[in-house]
């Protein structure tokens, strides 16, 4: 594995790039590294880590890691790769096997964001407004299981 770049599972590719770039439009996502941040995190909140499997090595190819760190998503590796490992050695930049772990477990949850979103935008015309609607969708959920349930709501 390459411990300066991000990899993109080949079957994944094509959802990558429709997300940066629809019909000549402009997508949801200004780069690729901004889809896979995304998907990372996603992925990682419902804890969905799947292996890459088979590489894609066109169009989006490896991303470059100082990319990831020029957007300030250096950051959320990082955080990631701790809370899946407990263990704080994982943040050393000195061992390389640890950088690599590192990278291959953001990896793996931005591939299981992916196919995540995959499934969300299955049928979609537009990733634009179904991502909105995700989001949306994602926020009330959120909303309604930190809330009471509250009787008051059936009084007239």
């Amino acid at each position: 594995m390459a411990a300066n770049r991000i990899r993109i599972a080949k079957d994944k590719a094509d959802l990558v790039k429709s997300l940066t770039l629809l019909d000549h439009k402009s997508g949801p996502f200004q780069t690729y590294a901004d889809v896979i941040a995304f998907a990372a995190a996603l992925g990682n909140q419902r804890k969905k880590r799947s292996p890459l499997g088979e590489i894609s090595k066109r169009e989006p190819g490896a991303i470059d890691l100082d990319i990831f760190v020029s957007r300030g998503y250096d950051m959320a590796i990082k955080l990631i790769a701790i809370a899946e490992t407990k263990n704080p050695q994982i943040l050393s930049h000195l061992d390389g096997e640890l950088e690599a772990e590192r990278l291959q477990i953001f990896e793996e949850y931005a591939n299981g964001g992916l196919e995540i979103l995959r499934e969300e935008f299955r049928g979609a015309a537009d990733y634009t407004d179904r991502l909105l609607l995700f989001l949306i969708t994602e926020r009330d959920n959120k909303h309604q299981s930190n809330e009471e349930f509250d009787l008051s709501k059936f009084l007239f």
